[in-house]
This record gives structure tokens, C-alpha cells and sequence, in this order.
């Protein structure tokens, strides 16, 4: 057998594989292969998004202890290449996997590069024989953790059957098990909205409390919504031995895959009648607020004594745990002897607050820039919008305003509007500019506008209900205001974030929907509201960062009045949390006042005793913060005065650069002349292909075609954007095929066929024409059947002949 003659396939089946099994690996249960790291990192140019398939990461074999305990990764080529050309392939995918074991193999043998140094040597080249066992690799793994022999059936207990968890969502998992085994009280997971914070602690807690290390847990979310979505979602196989924490009966409404309705009843642990806590289940769930408000309320966790918990989850706990004086941090405190596992997407690390002060380092970060280089989240487009009047206005004098009051005589910029100064007129500029936006884009997108607090959030929903009034008559819960004060909003809530129900389509809101809001097919987030707080911005953009591909959701936008996403080139905003101040001894973790730290402005306050308390401190009516006045003028008209769209680079970093100017360098990338260009759309067996290429690069033709001229065919676009050629409309160009009578050479139904293929080009562009599937369409029932049609030009490789022709007389 010639082995440079065998593909790469070829040497895993006969070589690797075999070695692998010989060596006592189980291929059921402990080998995988062609395992898929990465989904594709999305690209999005105006108005459409696409996987960039380049961006797929898969490991030729993934080697493992047991289910989600990987131990080590096998880069496999061919034999034309040497044993040692995938290693370095291995231990980037080894590094993602978190594993300290790598090899690289051609068929003739194995590199083996270990981190753990056992035997002293990084990396060598051993015989096919000679690859190591499952204990051999496990044994080393333990020690290079620093698990000890004691240890090692905890952490080796099983995931629970079920969803398979995604590469980072094993790391997570596996990094906080570790930490509680060994000891650690103090455990912190950052994980970016939209990455599975629930379903990662699902499987944390669910082998804790399996292998006995978790005997009983309390899980605290700060919002109702979440506890009751947990209990009938990922927590859902805990069920019958959990129970929430409420006095008041609650049924969780969810929908089928049917679509039909269905409530679900889930076990209280707390009797209405006695308020009285029924200690016989495992696993808690509660609200911060349902054991940290009322004297009554907070008795509900005494019932438990300090020690009743060996485990709890603090979900969202950026939201107040980590601070000395919050209420949240009572229940932390009565249960101190427990583990307490946090749970962020944005760890808070202010001169106030610091989650890593109190729980220390994370024991493992996914981040927002990580999850969208994966193609686990969705990434944005930024839309900057200045409006007039926010870029400074100074009332006549004189000016009286809508209640009769004299206007302060300053000038009012961006900061105030909405807080100090009203200008009706501005909300109906930025309604139509929603709007406008929806229209190009789609009237259905689930849209989020962020406004200042609950005045400016109601009246931006009456601007937005005007601006659609035809959808709105028609269903007036196209839009609907969700804050902490309407009852009716926040019933609607549910129905918002599930991706079934098509109403809400536009929620306005304040400070409720900033965390906790699991919108899986928001496409659009409107920022009109200042953020101060790096920690609140990192929250409102998590609202869209989520995929959802059955429903067409791969990125969204962002729609700026406020110059909020300027916070995305501060490095905090996708960098390493930074402690500002560091206690020593016995001092408060939270820091002396310090005058020269500026304050942090206009970030959400903490939850108190209200579930929906995020809005509690907006401004409802004529006073601004502070008590200051707020002025309501309703005859100033504003305008927009400047727009600029921004993409994510390739770096991470957003980019102010036209779609034309981004396709001009992709395609000078792609091609190294016009006549390197031509030759390569010459000799394409099928155009299309080359269209597709460049489409997973990011080059959206139909976009282009709106910008440059809407019948223009990809041909004459790269041709004129790349190489500044003038272009031809696609019937100019079957016009010029009709004047040289190419079809002189061709007669009756075959002439007929070709005229109408040419009509299609000129309609519809080069794809229909190169797809044998046309032939099928009414256009061309009325000359005969498929059949009949190809046998008009002698069988099917001569239609294909004329149809090639048919585009180089096109292309000429």
C-alpha cells in the first residue's frame, strides 16, 4: 500500500483509529472525531449576515476520560505531509479544550507534546505502538491539575445525558467542579450574555450534587422571570427534588412545539398558608428580593439554619452581591460556611463594588469578543446618529416651555435632553428614524429602545405607535412600554422575548430590560439614553448579542443617539476586569471616599425590595435628578444632522468603512488584476461559485447592487468597484448578446430557450441562468417539457455547451 497515495480520511480509518483503539481507548465513549470547536464567525455588511465558513474550527479527534472530561486532541494529514506539520494545529484546539496533551499524525507515527512534563520532555515523536493509554493520560492529567487520587471521583462524576456542551461551556463546568473539589469557598464564572450562564450552572450543580460534594443548593436570581424559566428550562431534570421559595402560587406559561400554550406548576417550598418552609427538597430557587425585603420575607431563609446550604448560586451577581453594604449580601453572609458560585456576564469592578474582591479571580472568562470569533454570538452594526439640538441648543429669551415656565438661560446639549430639557419634537425624529430603519430592514425585527427613564420610555412609545400607525391600528401591541411601573408592559414581557409570538415587536423601556431579558431574536437596540456605567452597557448590548438561526437571527443593530457606543473602544469594555481597590486586613471591602474618583454617573441602581425595582429610580414627571426642573418644549423641530455606519473588523474592533470600500479590499485581496479577474470568471464552470466565495468573505452583491445600481449583475459590480471599469445594467448586456444575434446559430425550441434564458438573465441575473432547475419554472412549460427542451440541443451536454456560450457572449 502506497500511503502517499491515501487521503487524510484514509489514514485515520487505517492508521490513527487503529492505534487509538489498540493502545485501550474506547471509540464509543472516549473517542470522537471531526468535532466541531467553532460555529463560523458571522459576517455582516449592510444589510445581510453570513457564516464565513473559513472561521469553522474542527478537531480531527478528540480524545476523552469520559463524556465531557477531554483529555487530549489528534491533528491527523496525509502522508504526503510529515508526522510533525498538524501539531501546531493540535495545541490551539488542545488550548480551547483546555487539555494539556496534543499529537500530530501522518500514519507513520505519532508527536506527542504534553504539557504536564512528566516524564520531563515537552514534546517528542513516538512509533504508532507506542501511543499511551486512557490512564496513563488521566494520571497525568490529575497530577498536572493537582487533583489528588481522593478527589478524582468527584470530578470525574457524569454530566447529565442530554445537550451537548459546547467547548467553553465544558471549561467552564469543568474549571468551577475543580475549584469547589479542591477546596475553593469563593468561586466567580464570567460568561457573556447569550453563552449558556444557565445551563453551565445546570451542569456544575448537577455533578456537585451527584457525586455528594452538594448535598443541598440554593439558587438566587435577581428577577422572577429568570427563576421561573430556570425551573422549567435547563433545571428542569432536577425536578421533584426542587422548589421555589414564593408564598404565592405561580403557574409558568410556556409553549409546546406545536405552538399551543401550556402552564406548568412548579413545587413551592414555602406553604402560603404558614409561610412556613417545607426543608424536605435538595434544590432551592428564590428571587434576592424574596428573602432579603420584609422583615417577614427575610424570615423565610432563617427558617434554614447557617448551615443547611452547602452550595449557593448567585446568578446576575454583579447586581449587588459583591457589595458590603447591599441587602442581597445578608444571605450570603447568614450562609457563609457555604460554596457561593457566581455567575456574571459583566464582573463589577468599580471604586465601589468588586465581585473579584469578593469572590476572587474567575476561575474561567468567555468573552462578548470570543463569543462572536466563534460564531456563538451575534455580532453589530452600529449606526451613529447626531441629531441637531443635541449638539447644543440656547433658548430664546424668553422661552416659556409647555407648563408655563421660563427656560434657563444656558445651553443644552446631549447629556440633557430627556433629563432637563424635553423637545417632544426630538422623540418624533427619533420614532422616525426607528422607523425608517425598520422598513429597510424588516417592520417585524424585535426592536428595544432604551430611553432615559419611564416619562421619556412612555412618550417614545407614543411617538413610535404615530410613526406605525398602520400596524400599530392593526395590532396595538406593536409597541408596548416595559418598565418597573406598568403592569400591563410587563405582562407582555414573555411574549416579547419568545421568539413564537410576533407581538410585542417594539418595546420601549428604561432600566427593566437591561439584564435578564433572554431576546433571542432581538434585531435591533436603540440607544437613547446616557450610560455612564461600563457594567450597564455591557448588559443593554447583551440584549442582542444572541443567534437564533431558525428564526433568521445572526447579528443585529445598533441605533446610537447618544454616542453610547463609544464605550466599545474603551478597553474595559471586552478587557480584563481591573480591582480598583484592593482591601488588606481587616479594612471594608468597600473603599474609603475618594474625591478624586469621578463619580459613575448615571449606572442603574441596585435591586431593592421590588422585583422590578431597576426603574425605580427613573424620573417619572416634570423633575429631573435631583429635583432639578424639567423643562417640556413642544414647538422646537429637530433634526438629523450627520449618520455613519460602523461594522466589527476582523480584529474585533469597530471600523467606519463604506460597503464599497470593504469590498474594494476584499476583492484586491482575491484578485491581483482585472485580467486575473476575468480569466478566473472565464475558465468558473458555473459563475455562481465565484459569487459565493466572495459572499463568505463578505461581499453581499445585492447590497452593493442597492448602493451602486439595483440591475447590476456581481460581473460588472467587481468590475467597477474593484477595478473602476464602467459598468453594464444586465439588460444592456443581453441587448448586446440580442444585436450580434448569437442565437443566428440556433433554431426553433432551442432558439425559443435561449431567448428566454437570456430574459431571465436580464431579470433575475446569472444564477437562474446556470441552474438546470429553471427549465421547471411556468416560463418555460408552454415549450414542452424538460425533457423535450434539453433534447432541442441534443441531450443535455450539448444544452450545457450552448448555455456556456450563451455567457461568454454575455461576459465578452
Amino acid at each position: 500500500m502506497d500511503k502517499k497515495k491515501l487521503s487524510e480520511r484514509d489514514i485515520c480509518t487505517k492508521f490513527i483509529t487503529p492505534a487509538v483503539e489498540a493502545a485501550g481507548w474506547d471509540t464509543q465513549r472516549q473517542m470522537r472525531e471531526e468535532v466541531g470547536l467553532t460555529a463560523g464567525r458571522v459576517l455582516v455588511r449592510g444589510n445581510k449576515g453570513v457564516r464565513d465558513r473559513k472561521t469553522v474550527l474542527r478537531a480531527d479527534y478528540v480524545l476523552y476520560f469520559k463524556p465531557g472530561l477531554p483529555l487530549a486532541v489528534i491533528e491527523a494529514k496525509d502522508n504526503k505531509h510529515s508526522v510533525r506539520d498538524g501539531i501546531q494545529q493540535a495545541l490551539k484546539y488542545a488550548d480551547m479544550l483546555d487539555v494539556p496533551f496534543a499529537f500530530s499524525s501522518n500514519g507513520d507515527g505519532f508527536v506527542f507534546h504534553d504539557k504536564t512534563l512528566a516524564d520531563g520532555v515537552l514534546e517528542r515523536e513516538i512509533t504508532l505502538a507506542e501511543f499511551p493509554s486512557p490512564d496513563a493520560l488521566w494520571q497525568r492529567y490529575l497530577a498536572w491539575k493537582g487533583i489528588a487520587s481522593t478527589q478524582a471521583a468527584l470530578y470525574a462524576q457524569d454530566y447529565h445525558s442530554g445537550r451537548t456542551a459546547r467547548y467553553y461551556q465544558v471549561n467552564a463546568i469543568n474549571r468551577s467542579v475543580e475549584a469547589v473539589i479542591k477546596g475553593q469557598k469563593r468561586v466567580l464564572l464570567v460568561m457573556a450574555t447569550g453563552t449558556g450562564k444557565t445551563f453551565t450552572a445546570f451542569q456544575i450543580i448537577w455533578r456537585l450534587w451527584k457525586s455528594g460534594t452538594a448535598k443541598r443548593i440554593l439558587f438566587l436570581a435577581d428577577r422572577n422571570i429568570l427563576v421561573d424559566q430556570t425551573m422549567v428550562g435547563d433545571f428542569k431534570p432536577f425536578k421533584g427534588a426542587m422548589a421555589k421559595l414564593s408564598v404565592n402560587q405561580k403557574g409558568v406559561e410556556k409553549v409546546d412545539a406545536s405552538g399551543q400554550a401550556s402552564t406548568e406548576m412548579v413545587a413551592l417550598g414555602v406553604n402560603a398558608a404558614t409561610k412556613k418552609v417545607d426543608k424536605s427538597y435538595e434544590i432551592y430557587l428564590s428571587l434576592y428580593q424574596a428573602v432579603t425585603g420584609s422583615e417577614e420575607e427575610r424570615n423565610i431563609y432563617k427558617q434554614f439554619s447557617p448551615d443547611f446550604f452547602d452550595l449557593v448560586v448567585i446568578d446576575e451577581c454583579h447586581r449587588g452581591s459583591a457589595a458590603e453594604d447591599s441587602a442581597w449580601r445578608d444571605i450570603l453572609d447568614y450562609f457563609g460556611s457555604a460554596v457561593h458560585l457566581g455567575l456574571t456576564a459583566t464582573p463589577k469592578e468599580t471604586a465601589d463594588v468588586s465581585n473579584i474582591t469578593y469572590f476572587g479571580e474567575p476561575v474561567y472568562t468567555y468573552s462578548l469578543k470570543q463569543g462572536i470569533e466563534d460564531g456563538f454570538l451575534a455580532p453589530y452594526k452600529v449606526i451613529r446618529v447626531d441629531l441637531d439640538k443635541d449638539l447644543g441648543w440656547r433658548p430664546p429669551v424668553g422661552k416659556v416651555d409647555a407648563k408655563g415656565q421660563i427656560v434657563e438661560d444656558r445651553i443644552y446639549n446631549q447629556k440633557d435632553m430627556n433629563k432637563a430639557l424635553v423637545l417632544t419634537q426630538r422623540d418624533e425624529a427619533v420614532a422616525r428614524r426607528i422607523t425608517e430603519l425598520l422598513h429597510a430592514t424588516g417592520r417585524m425585527n424585535k426592536t428595544i429602545v432604551f430611553c432615559e427613564d419611564i416619562d421619556h420610555a412612555s412618550r417614545m412609545r407614543q411617538a413610535l405607535l404615530n410613526a406605525n400607525s398602520d400596524l400599530a391600528a392593526a395590532n396595538p401591541k406593536y409597541v408596548v412600554q416595559i418598565t418597573g411601573d406598568n403592569t400591563e408592559g410587563k405582562l407582555e414581557l414573555d411574549n416579547f422575548i419568545d421568539p413564537k409570538r410576533a407581538y410585542p415587536v417594539i418595546a420601549t423601556t428604561s432600566r427593566l430590560m437591561t439584564t435578564g431579558v433572554d431576546a433571542q431574536t432581538c434585531k435591533l437596540v436603540v440607544l437613547d439614553r446616557t450610560i455612564n456605567s461600563m457594567t450597564e452597557f455591557k448588559q443593554i448590548i447583551g440584549r442582542g448579542t444572541r443567534i437564533n438561526e431558525d428564526y433568521g437571527k445572526l447579528w443585529f443593530t445598533i441605533l446610537d443617539f447618544k454616542k453610547a457606543t463609544e464605550n466599545f473602544a474603551d478597553p474595559a469594555f471586552d478587557g480584563e476586569p481591573t480591582v480598583i481597590y484592593e482591601p488588606s486586613g481587616g479594612e471594608s471591602i468597600t473603599p474609603p471616599e475618594d474625591p478624586a474618583l469621578p463619580p459613575e454617573g448615571d449606572a442603574a441602581p441596585m435591586p431593592g425590595a421590588s422585583d422590578d425595582a431597576g426603574d425605580a429610580g427613573d424620573a417619572h414627571g416634570g423633575q429631573g435628578g435631583g429635583g432639578r426642573v424639567k423643562y417640556v418644549i413642544n414647538d422646537v423641530p429637530v433634526y438629523v444632522v450627520n449618520e455613519r455606519v460602523q461594522y466589527m473588523g476582523s480584529d474585533g474592533k469597530l471600523m467606519t468603512e463604506s460597503l464599497k470600500d470593504y469590498t474594494r479590499i476584499q476583492l484586491n485581496q482575491r484578485f491581483a488584476s482585472l485580467d486575473d479577474f476575468l480569466q478566473s470568471w472565464s475558465d468558473a464552470d458555473k459563475k455562481q461559485a465565484i459569487v459565493d466565495e466572495l459572499e463568505s468573505l463578505g461581499v453581499f452583491f445585492d447590497e452593493l447592487a442597492k448602493e451602486v445600481g439595483k440591475d447590476l449583475d456581481p460581473f460588472d459590480l467587481i468590475c467597477h468597484i474593484a477595478f473602476g471599469q464602467k459598468p453594464l445594467t444586465r439588460r444592456e448586456r443581453a441587448e448586446q448578446v440580442k444585436k450580434k444575434d448569437y442565437f443566428a446559430r440556433h433554431s426553433g425550441t432551442a432558439r425559443r430557450v435561449l431567448e428566454k434564458l437570456l430574459d431571465k438573465y436580464a431579470d433575475e441575473g446569472i444564477a437562474n441562468v446556470e441552474n438546470t432547475e429553471v427549465l421547471f419554472t411556468p416560463d418555460f412549460a408552454a415549450l414542452g417539457t424538460v425533457v423535450e427542451l434539453i433534447n432541442a440541443f441534443g441531450g443535455k451536454p450539448q444544452y450545457r455547451h450552448a448555455v456556456r456560450e450563451l455567457e461568454q457572449a454575455l461576459y465578452q
